[in-house]
């Protein structure tokens, strides 16, 4: 079976979606296409064959499509999320799934009406190598209970457009998934530290931050988030445990040696650091889909870590630890 996909959102991130599903994925194609900017849809469909919608909801109805990916910005996320729940198809929505908690909630709600889960989060890096590994060796219990985790999340620069409390709900998302999903728990409270900002940033960005998530058992996961740091896309992760530490190496295949000294090749952004992982987590939902099930992180998960990011935020502006509030898991995600 082939699964004819609308793509909802074709920027940077959505085109390098369509790219993959082109050349290098199994099972799915281009049915249709949706954007803010007609021109730019129009310019991605042409190739592919697929049909230009005008507006999201026009995509999700369209008979010839059997699954929606959503790319857009995030604060449209929840709209398209929705028709597509209840439309009946499954969906593949990008982080955010919705900027608040309360957003998220509304989804939740959606699928609860329909009785199915049909929403999966993109939190890729729950498909990356490095990370699995991490993962199993906690799970091994061989090195004891983790203990801390420190987390660095560093970009060489944003736009201006990037603000504060997107250091949180748009890029230590990320983290905040991940700790979760590492430790096997929730993230109870949460603290923002502010140190010393970085002389190479917009004037009314704090940068870098540095948030402590403190989950149910007690571990402290700490997570730098500095967006403006020059030299690369650098993603690193150490949990230390009772009797050891396990961490994701460098990711490099080849090591340069001159007379400058020896060096290996760094990432410049997410499509080249996780490649891999955002191939494993489409052709996992393409797969889920043509079985007729769904994968990966649920509406739950894109909930749970929302509601970190609103405690992120008021964190941000007391200074203090700010705790997560929780709805009780509904049933379907139990």
């Amino acid at each position: 079976m082939t699964v004819n996909i609308g793509i909802v959102g074709v920027g940077g991130m959505g085109q390098a979606h369509v790219a993959r599903i082109r050349t290098e994925l199994a099972g799915g194609r281009i049915a249709a296409v949706n954007d803010i900017d007609q021109a730019r849809a129009e310019r991605v469909a042409a190739p592919l064959g697929a049909a230009v919608y005008a507006d999201d909801a026009q995509l999700v109805a369209a008979p010839e499509v059997d699954a929606v990916l959503v790319a857009s910005f995030g604060p449209a996320h929840e709209a398209t999320v929705t028709a597509a729940i209840a439309a009946g198809k499954p969906v593949l929505c990008e982080k955010p799934l919705a900027p608040t908690a309360a957003g998220c909630v509304r989804i939740m709600e959606a699928e609860a009406r329909a009785g199915a889960k049909v929403v999966t989060v993109g939190f890729m890096r729950r498909f990356d190598r490095g990370y699995n590994e991490i993962k199993e060796a906690i799970a091994a219990g061989e090195l004891g209970r983790p203990l801390i985790v420190h987390n660095r999340h560093r970009n060489p620069t944003v736009p201006q457009s990037y603000t504060a409390d997107m250091a949180i709900n748009d890029t230590a998302i990320h983290e905040i998934d991940t700790m979760r999903w590492l430790l096997g728990e929730e993230i109870a409270a949460v603290r923002v530290d502010q140190p010393r900002p970085t002389s190479r940033r917009f004037p009314h960005l704090a940068d870098p931050l540095v948030l402590a998530l403190v989950t149910e058992s007690g571990v402290i996961a700490y997570d730098e988030v500095f967006v403006n740091i020059q030299y690369a896309y650098d993603i690193r992760c150490e949990v230390v445990l009772e009797a050891g530490t396990v961490a994701l190496a460098d990711q490099s295949a080849t090591v340069r040696r001159d007379a400058a000294g020896a060096r290996h090749r760094l990432t410049a952004d997410h499509n080249q650091r996780f490649g891999q992982a955002f191939a494993a987590e489409l052709q996992a939902w393409i797969n889920a889909v043509a079985a007729g099930r769904q994968t990966g992180p649920t509406a739950w998960d894109g909930y749970a870590a929302a509601a970190v990011c609103d405690a992120g935020l008021r964190a941000l502006a007391s200074g203090g630890l700010e705790p997560v509030e929780l709805i009780a898991k509904p049933a379907l995600y139990a």
